[in-house]
């Protein structure tokens, strides 16, 4: 509820103060700002590139209050969007202001505004008004919340002020004569109802109890987010990024943190929210850039994108049958037990060694090499062994060589023995005797030189691997891969897939489905490098990734500290994907982690998610239809059309009408790439407006008028999507196009159009 007009003319007066007091604030930090930059000038042009003590204390002072700087100016659009009142136990009550960023005097060191992240924030989020508390580094803090009030401020200004009433549920159900949720919350509705933009933004202002639970869950745990399309489940996962830095500020960087997206245009969306929230070099990746990066792999990839885009193009039965069999079995468990058995043959054959030998001097035995390799390190990868058997060995050389020398000076001593008793002191004697010691001492030289080749040369035949070559064998060698798979790949399917890989070999190419296996090798044989392990792992739409892929990625996350965030109801990867979250914690995970559930769904209206549910019901799942805030607006129309120029028509109308309301993100929504292209065809002859065909190499993205293919518009969203030929051919009754319609019917914020030719699609019906 709004809050009266004294209360908002103090709160205006307040904010004036404290956008003053920021302007003072922030001229004083860039005055130590530019002085410390004009002291590192000076010393660098002192110092003449010589490490210099003072120098490097400025720089490290200088990066400080330089971030400092960046954030106070960050604020001054909106310095803060709430307060709270808080009376703790024995003490007065206090008024706390929040905002993204937590900011205090220089002068007095009072926090003026309090972090969104800071412990005491999460009354603001989670508490509610009476008895309440926050846990804070050292204790639980309790004691009497008064006040939850929320600020509209646009640049540096009080639009408007809403209060929380006494123990007001922000959402609830308004009875039978409502469908979907009671948006109380009138502080929630006018954000969500802003148009979208090209950039994903952050929420702090907005986000909601249950979001919150997730984003300060501990780091060093598995937490697996199932969430309704539009429920905000990236975002969260994001923020969750940004508190988990503000809370282990001290040990953890953005370089520990690693984002797993699923296409690099995704990673364009979601590029801004980081660094908004002062969140930097955190590494955000796709898989596949991920698996090039560990393989130094050379090579066109070919895409998960490009593999569903063909299987969704063709009527080739057995092209569909064999490619999505050949995706299921390279992501499974039972894929990852074949490369297990792999690893323990690899591992055999590495056991097999002989010794270190100079000539015929031996160095070290066999059977220690074999002991060390197959029991005292076997907690290692193969090559990590042979590394530390090698480092081991390497600190007894200088005696194994003395021990040689030895030896030879034994040899040559008999030789001279023998001559001396032989041979009559003479010229002759002792002309042999010179070339005995000569031939001693050079065979001695020799020994020092060589052995340590030798010793150098046994290590680098021993551990010469090469893992891609490695994989390609696996399948090649028959006796191998009928020995590792046991039967139990259908006959059929083995050629299919080992002559789809020797024909990518000779293409140069490498499928992105192989890669799993090939990173479980590198890991397995050479060990996996400290520059890939990471702190804490988030995973976007994660149902899209298999078994294996996330079995590796587990291999790369320091205690299991994941963040996976998906919707099985969007698994249009369906042939490899998640099916079911348990499956995931059972089988990965080993049954340790913790699961939740999002089904609010803060993206579209009522009735673009009622018309969604309609589909998600008919998949083949449990999963609960989305609940959406009681935001109304129009209802999705399902319009025919008879020929390409009454698309064309129908579809500019739709234009006008969302531009005419201040929205302008608008996308076409077709469900191939091919039949993208001929969409972009289409309108570049018939429609007013242009349009921009969005492909899967592209690496940023503008959300304005665009073509997207049905598959690259997961996790994104629009202020109105319009779905290109919904009908009987295009969407039929399967469960993938069950999917892929219901990712397409979730985009839309504001306006939804189902345009169709010929017999509408049994899905919608």
């Amino acid at each position: 509820m709004s809050i009266n007009k004294k209360e908002y003319e103090f709160e205006k007066s307040k904010l004036e103060i404290i956008n003053e007091w920021l302007k003072n604030e922030i001229s004083l930090i860039k005055s130590n700002d530019d002085e410390l930059k004009e002291k590192i000038g000076d010393l660098k042009k002192q110092t003449k590139g010589k490490y210099n003590e003072e120098l490097e204390t400025a720089q490290k002072l200088y990066n400080i209050t330089h971030k400092n700087l960046e954030k106070y100016n960050d604020s001054i659009e909106q310095t803060y969007f709430a307060r709270i009142d808080f009376r703790e136990y024995r003490k007065e009550k206090e008024s706390y202001y929040i905002g993204k960023f937590g900011l205090g005097d220089s002068k007095t060191g009072d926090e003026v505004v309090v972090d969104w992240r800071a412990p005491i924030a999460d009354l603001y989020y989670s508490g509610i008004q009476g008895d309440a508390y926050y846990k804070a580094p050292l204790a639980v803090i309790s004691g009497e919340l008064s006040l939850k009030r929320k600020f509209i401020i646009r640049e540096s200004k009080l639009i408007d002020a809403f209060d929380d009433g006494i123990n007001e549920i922000m959402l609830n159900s308004t009875g039978e004569d409502e469908k979907g949720t009671a948006l109380i919350d009138e502080f929630l509705k006018i954000n969500l109802e802003e148009s979208v933009s090209s950039k994903l933004k952050e929420v702090v202002a907005t986000i909601q109890k249950e979001q919150n639970n997730i984003i300060r869950a501990n780091k060093n745990e598995l937490l697996i987010v199932q969430g309704s399309a539009g429920s905000g489940k990236t975002t969260v996962a994001l923020h969750r990024l940004a508190y988990l830095m503000y809370k282990y500020k001290n040990k953890l960087k953005g370089e520990d943190i690693l984002v797993v997206a699923p296409n690099k245009l995704f990673l364009d969306y979601i590029s801004e929210i980081l660094p908004n929230l002062g969140v930097n070099k955190v590494k955000q990746k796709t898989y596949e850039e991920i698996a090039v990066e560990i393989l130094e792999l050379k090579g066109k990839i070919y895409s998960k994108d490009k593999k569903l885009s063909e299987v969704l193009e063709s009527n080739d039965d057995d092209f569909i049958k064999y490619t999505t069999g050949s995706s299921k079995l390279k992501g499974s468990m039972m894929f990852k037990s074949f490369m297990d058995r792999y690893i323990r043959y690899l591992e055999i054959l590495s056991s097999n060694v002989e010794d270190i030998k100079y000539e015929n001097y031996v160095m070290f035995e066999k059977n220690e090499i074999k002991r060390l390799f197959t029991k005292d390190l076997i907690n290692l990868s193969i090559n990590k062994r042979k590394d530390e058997i090698k480092r081991y060995f390497h600190l007894k050389i200088n005696d194994k060589i003395i021990n040689i020398l030895e030896k030879i000076d034994f040899k040559y001593e008999y030789q001279i023995a023998r001559v001396k008793k032989t041979i009559e002191d003479n010229i002759e004697r002792r002309k042999r005797l010179i070339e005995i010691y000569d031939e001693r001492d050079a065979k001695k030289e020799d020994a020092k030189k060589l052995s340590r080749l030798a010793f150098e040369n046994y290590f680098d035949n021993w551990k010469q691997v090469d893992t891609r070559k490695l994989y390609f064998d696996f399948f090649n060698e028959k006796d191998i891969f009928d020995e590792m798979t046991k039967g139990k790949i259908p006959v059929k399917l083995s050629d299919y897939i080992i002559k789809q890989l020797n024909d990518n070999i000779n293409n140069g190419i490498i499928e992105s489905d192989d890669l799993a296996a090939m990173l479980y090798l590198k890991f397995k044989i050479d060990g996996i490098d400290e520059k890939h392990k990471y702190q804490h792992i988030v995973v976007d739409e994660a149902q899209d990734y298999s078994y294996f892929q996330l079995e590796v990625l587990r291999n790369m996350a320091v205690m299991d500290s994941f963040t996976i965030v998906g919707d099985v109801g969007q698994g249009i990867y369906y042939y490899k994907g998640i099916e079911e979250w348990s499956k995931l914690i059972s089988n990965v995970f080993h049954d340790q982690g913790n699961y939740v559930e999002l089904t609010q769904s803060y993206r579209s209206t009522v009735e673009i998610i009622e018309f969604a549910n309609n589909v998600l019901v008919k998949q083949n799942n449990s999963l609960k239809p989305a609940l959406p805030v009681l935001r109304h607006g129009a209802a999705p129309e399902v319009v025919k059309f008879t020929d390409n120029k009454e698309f064309a028509s129908l579809l500019d109308e739709a234009t006008k009408k969302v531009l005419d309301s201040s929205k302008k993100s608008i996308a076409v929504i077709g469900r191939t790439y091919e039949e993208c292209k001929k969409i972009k065809d289409i309108l570049k002859k018939y429609s007013k407006y242009d349009w921009e065909l969005i492909k899967d190499t592209d690496k940023t993205l503008k959300l304005e008028k665009i073509i997207i293919p049905s598959y690259m518009t997961k996790g994104l969203e629009f202020d109105c999507s319009i779905l290109y030929n919904c009908n009987n051919i295009n969407y039929s009754d399967t469960e993938l196009n069950k999917k892929i319609l219901y990712v397409a019917l979730t985009r839309a914020l504001h306006f939804e159009y189902i345009l169709y030719n010929g017999e509408l699609s049994p899905l919608i019906i």
